[in-house]
């Protein structure tokens, strides 16, 4: 046996959203994982697994998502899970098309929907992008003409559709991120991984040589607990990783979303909307808001299976990143500005009821007012490695991460890709 897994490791993971629980899961297959002399505790601060980004994204899958150096292994290890799990049935993992199109709604097309409002004064605010497509996602794109099967949008003010896959396609496929977190955390409890909730760490204990223990408050009793002789902390706890561990500057980017209950062909949209100069969302006018928008929105839709459709838009960080996942709280105007600026291209999304409102906070490393990309691997403290920072794909990125840790864990240095550059040392974390 190789003299990195002959001894006793007791193994704890921070953060029970997919980072943690894939990386509980991969560490229970990995095959040096020995129940006998190893020990693998996942902590969750929240009461649930899955309460954050990790059940509230939009679980899209692309082989073109960054960085491009644990994309492929990710993408491909999706398949395999799904394939070994029923991952169709249990967490709706499917292809499904995917593009974009810009779109110019008139002021005619508004009144159709909504009660006209006149804008008077000032007041406008400007809609920030989410990070989901970098340059080159934008330069797989191919024009086309809107797909006759895409018959949730209204063709009549579609400007151009341009594609990244096709249903079938081999670059873009999809999980539900809820069930598919939820049910991998489950099969590392059934592999040999303990998951406790509602305990927040609160403390990583150290010398030169090692980790020695992790401090965490019991929330359900109010009680500061211990567990002791520890050997490995992975830290994966998303926005929250620098509560932890400070030096790795990942901050929190609020993302709002809703869902939609509906049943529609399976396609992730992308959008470029121009408004009206004096559009103003209805639930606004009906508040006598004068609240106008620049112009140009650009919400993001995911069909989804088990009758949802997913939407987002709108992040900001106006709201600074609550002390656990299950108190973040979502701004009711910011998703019903989303679902406003949605009904003016999508006559059947515009009837359909909303299951839910929502944010999240996406896990962003920052260097130098720059995504820096994530941070896997050893950090500056023996013992103690990172797994966060994934952003908008840590669904997508997830199982990769996973598999690689528990490389890094057993074998001692990753095999499945090289990562060196997401090397948490080079950020001197």
């Amino acid at each position: 046996m190789d003299k990195t897994t002959d001894k006793e490791r007791n193994i704890v993971i921070v953060g029970g959203g997919i980072i943690g629980c894939t990386t509980a899961y991969y560490l229970t297959r990995h095959p040096s994982f020995n129940p006998a002399v190893h020990t693998i505790t996942l902590l969750e601060a929240a009461p649930s697994i899955a309460p954050g980004a990790s059940g509230k994204a939009g679980g899209l899958l692309a082989l073109w998502a960054y960085p491009d150096c644990l994309v492929p292994l990710s993408y491909r290890l999706h398949a395999e899970l799904a394939a070994e799990h029923d991952g169709a049935q249990k967490w709706g993992y499917r292809k499904l098309g995917c593009g974009s199109f810009d779109a110019i709604v008139s002021r005619q097309k508004i009144q159709t929907l909504q009660q006209k409002a006149k804008a008077e004064g000032e007041g406008e605010k400007t809609w920030e992008k989410l990070p989901k497509q970098n340059g080159a996602a934008k330069d797989l794109l191919e024009a086309g003409n809107l797909p006759q099967d895409l018959d949730w949008v209204d063709r009549a003010i579609v400007d151009n559709w341009s594609e990244m896959g096709s249903p079938g396609s081999t670059e873009t496929a999809q999980v539900h991120p809820f069930h598919f977190t939820t049910t991998i955390a489950k099969l590392a409890q059934e592999g040999g991984a303990k998951i406790r909730t509602n305990a927040k760490v609160t403390g990583i204990n150290s010398s030169k040589t090692g980790v020695e223990s992790v401090e965490y408050l019991d929330r359900e009793d109010d009680e500061t607990k211990t567990i002791e002789a520890v050997t490995d902390v992975i830290v994966a706890a998303g926005p929250w990783t620098s509560r932890i561990l400070p030096r790795a500057k990942i901050e929190g980017l609020r993302a709002h979303s809703v869902v939609y209950e509906a049943e529609v062909s399976p396609y992730a949209v992308f959008t470029d909307i121009q408004l009206p100069s004096d559009f103003i969302p209805e639930h606004r006018a009906a508040m006598g808001q004068k609240r106008r928008h620049k112009g140009r929105v650009d919400p993001e839709i995911y069909a989804r299976p088990f009758g949802e459709v997913y939407a987002c838009g709108e992040p900001d960080t106006l709201i600074p990143l609550p002390e656990t996942a299950d108190q973040v709280e979502h701004d009711e105007a910011q998703c019903d500005d989303l679902i406003s600026y949605i009904s003016t291209f999508s006559p059947v999304l515009a009837s359909a009821p909303i299951k839910a409102k929502q944010a999240c906070y996406l896990p962003r490393h920052m260097r130098f007012g720059q995504e820096a990309g994530p941070l896997l691997g050893k950090t500056t403290v023996p013992g103690v490695w990172a797994a966060a920072g994934h952003t908008c794909w840590g669904i997508q990125n997830g199982p990769g991460t996973g598999k690689l840790m528990a490389e890094f864990i057993f074998d001692g240095a990753a095999k499945s890709a090289n990562v060196d550059k997401l090397d948490p040392r080079k950020f001197k974390v």
